[in-house]
């Protein structure tokens, strides 16, 4: 059901529920206190109210068309507004749910006249049911009116800040220690951003509320608020200051640390094209060692090749005169000796002077 729990409260003590409620305000109890009882609130809780059942509050409490279309549509910053004798009060409670290590924001607007508070909530959290608990088991204190619930409100969402604060200092000391021990892990850099998106929406919930409670604080005297609710109005703003100090200093860390990250992976990046190049330059010193050697061989090669070729021929010719044929007309010229002497010389010399002009030799 939209509504969760609605209550009437004469003095700070309890008297009845719906049945009651109309009576307790059946002319207009946000402007005039002459047909209800002295000390009288009704505080009416709704979860997900549907347009009918909205609209029936606003209108049983003449609530300004503006502000019930907010909080109709939900979706809205932090932020108090005053429509006539009516404030309209958007919240943004924050909680870390540990399944997904992940925080969550709900939303709940209040709805606060003379004589009434009305509380609607779009999300499960924060638990209003402990608060109403509270509130009702000191009546002096609720006895001072509709002020006196929207701070006890205000105290549960503000104090529910506090545990989302201390898991996120837990995760950016984890991000730190790994980037102070020189990690680049990919997975980092990840978790930062998602951290940072985590905090910045944080920070949009947390940053109005301080000017809110202040807002408050200045109307107290105007509309003469209780001391004992202005005391813990100041107690809210005090840690709600306490809470927006350590988002502001959570965003600034992150973004140092997304800094840093970038630099060590930059550095971490260099220092793998360094170890690149020097490989790449021990390779072609390698290469050019092998080239070398490969041409030194290919003239070694080439050297032993000529001085072969120049010794081939001559004893091809000494081949020639060394077969033992019968009818061999040189062998008995008288000239066949040195001529083929010098033509043995004669044809090495030629093939020298070929294989010098070739850079062979």
């Amino acid at each position: 059901m939209a509504r969760i729990d609605d209550a009437v409260y004469v003095a700070g003590r309890r008297i009845g529920g719906p049945a009651t409620l109309s009576r307790a305000t059946e002319t207009d109890p946000v402007t005039t206190t002459a047909t209800a009882a002295d000390g009288t609130l009704a505080w009416i809780g709704l979860l997900r109210p549907d347009d009918a059942e909205l609209e029936a509050v606003a209108a049983e409490f003449d609530l300004h068309e503006n502000a019930v279309e907010d909080a109709r549509k939900g979706h809205q910053r932090a932020k108090l507004e005053r429509y006539g004798d009516t404030l309209f009060l958007v919240l943004r409670p924050a909680w870390h749910r540990a399944d997904t290590n992940e925080v969550e924001f709900g939303e709940v607007h209040l709805f606060v006249g003379r004589r009434f508070v009305v509380t609607v909530r779009h999300a499960e959290e924060p638990d209003l049911a402990a608060v109403r608990c509270r509130v009702e088991a000191d009546p002096e204190f609720l006895a001072t009116g509709s002020e006196a619930v929207t701070a006890a409100v205000l105290d549960e969402i503000v104090d529910g800040y506090a545990p989302v604060v201390g898991v996120i200092q837990d995760q950016v000391d984890a991000i730190e220690d790994q980037l102070f021990a020189g990690q680049v892990d990919p997975g980092v850099s990840k978790r930062i951003y998602q951290l940072l998106s985590e905090v910045l929406g944080f920070q949009r919930a947390t940053a109005p509320v301080p000017a809110m409670v202040r807002g408050l604080l200045r109307g107290a005297d105007k509309y003469g608020v209780d001391d004992e609710v202005q005391h813990r109005l100041r107690n809210v703003l005090d840690h709600a200051l306490r809470v927006t100090e350590r988002v502001d200093s959570f965003r600034a860390l992150l973004e140092n640390a997304l800094t840093l990250h970038s630099t060590l992976v930059t550095q971490e990046q260099n220092e793998a094209m360094r170890r690149m190049t020097s490989a790449s330059l021990a390779q072609g010193e390698e290469s050019r060692q092998l080239a070398r050697a490969a041409h030194r061989q290919g003239e070694e090669v080439k050297k032993i090749s000529s001085w072969a070729a120049i010794l081939f021929a001559p004893g091809l010719i000494a081949g020639v005169y060394g077969m033992n044929f019968d009818h061999m007309p040189e062998l008995h010229w008288r000239y066949g000796y040195p001529v083929a002497i010098v033509a043995m010389l004669a044809l090495a010399g030629i093939l020298w002077l070929v294989f010098r002009k070739r850079n062979w030799l």
